[in-house]
């Protein structure tokens, strides 16, 4: 399509943010006052603390205001639908682990940094190998022909949790090793074009689960996209395609646990789930139309990460059923300006959901892999702004990985 303005896309109307309940604020050490009383002469007994935090009708404290900015009082109303009891999670309110604590909400200065108008001043663009070549700030965009991908290395994702980093060259590769607490260790081997070969997980006894073998694709003369027909749905299209904000938890997990809709003929390398439709459309997917984004922009903002609650739930308990579950996010825009913006900003949006369920909800980043399409895979077939061609999906992909689907 031909280059429009730099902008890219168009900013969906966001509801208005309902105001946070005023804050009480008591600094450690400081005597509590009551209205119309002067202060205590000491401090309650901590046994008094605890039973007050332990109230729902207390006032909430700044910190707890500040996380609620945007979220309904849900005081009062049923509990709201968990996961199928067979595995539940052990956890204070869904998908949250008592351990985590929310993230700092981020600067306005923070927010504006990821912005594409800052991404487009550091490209450079060559011609290698009959295709064109475009490398941005740790990404590498390549066309080739009428295709275009998008390629970034993932490491970095890995550090939140981590307690160290140890990144080697052996030969033609780089090896990076994240160590975590308790001596596990995840290990990410790389190509020289920064394509990953490998990924796996090692336990405190050096024992190896193999996450993604994605060496097949890497071999020179094998070809990365696979033309498979559309799959044959035997269930409805509402339960093969499911949005986010309309289904219960129950039905999210089910989601991302299924099985395949078609058969699986082989085990498919990473790169070729990737890139080609035909195979990544055997797996059913979860929009995740409760996130929304600014214009050229993929920073979540603090009032919408605890949308992403259920979509952690339904990942973590199938975690805990298979450790080597592995969960393809896909980013996705609309035609509003130029094809490599929105690859770019595609793909930045899919990385950070995936930041935001490791670092707010715990999982494991080993377990997510992200790739941005921009364009190229609209939700209605439509040329110009469409809210529902701007979203971020997420879909299972560990049979493919594994070569394992439904009998004919």
């Amino acid at each position: 399509m031909p280059q429009q303005a730099p902008a890219t896309e168009r900013a969906p109307e966001r509801p208005p943010t309902p105001p946070a309940p005023p804050p009480t604020v008591q600094r450690p050490g400081e005597r509590d006052a009551r209205p119309g009383q002067p202060p205590s002469a000491g401090d309650r007994n901590q046994g008094d603390r605890n039973r007050e935090q332990a109230s729902p009708d207390r006032p909430p404290t700044r910190g707890e205001a500040e996380r609620r900015q945007g979220e309904p009082d849900r005081r009062g109303e049923p509990d709201r639908p968990r996961l199928p009891p067979n595995a539940p999670l052990d956890q204070a309110r869904p998908g949250v682990p008592p351990a985590m604590v929310a993230p700092r909400p981020a600067t306005a200065d923070e927010l504006r940094a990821r912005r594409m108008d800052d991404v487009r001043g550091s490209r450079t663009q060559s011609e290698e190998g009959g295709r064109t070549v475009i490398r941005e700030g740790g990404r590498t965009i390549i066309r080739d022909g009428d295709r275009s991908i998008i390629r970034h290395d993932e490491t970095s994702r890995f550090r939140a949790d981590s307690r160290d980093v140890q990144v080697q060259r052996r030969g033609r590769e780089t090896v990076s090793t994240i160590v975590r607490p308790g001596g596990v260790r995840i290990v990410n081997t790389l190509d020289d074009d920064g394509r990953l070969l490998r990924r796996s997980r090692f336990d405190a006894r050096g024992r190896e689960l193999v996450l993604i073998d994605n060496r097949r694709a890497a071999r020179p003369g094998v070809r990365r996209y696979v033309d498979l027909p559309p799959p044959m749905l035997r269930i409805p299209r509402d339960r093969y395609i499911v949005a986010a904000g309309a289904v219960s938890a129950a039905v999210i997990y089910e989601t991302l646990s299924a099985p395949p809709v078609d058969r699986i003929e082989r085990p498919y390398a990473l790169d070729e789930i990737r890139y080609s439709a035909g195979v990544r459309d055997r797996m059913r997917r979860v929009d995740i139309d409760t996130i929304t984004f600014d214009t050229g922009s993929w920073a979540i903002s603090a009032d919408q990460t605890s949308k992403l609650d259920f979509i952690a739930q339904a990942m973590m308990q199938a975690i805990r059923a298979n450790p080597a579950e592995v969960f393809l996010i896909e980013g996705h825009t609309d035609t509003v300006g130029s094809d490599i913006d929105n690859l770019s900003l595609s793909d930045r949006r899919a990385e950070e959901i995936a930041i935001v369920l490791t670092e707010r909800f715990g999982v494991p980043p080993e377990n997510l892999t992200t790739q941005g399409y921009g364009e190229q895979f609209p939700k209605v077939a439509v040329d110009g702004p469409e809210r529902e061609n701007r979203r971020v999906a997420v879909r299972r992909i560990t049979p493919l990985l594994a070569g394992k689907g439904p009998a004919r």
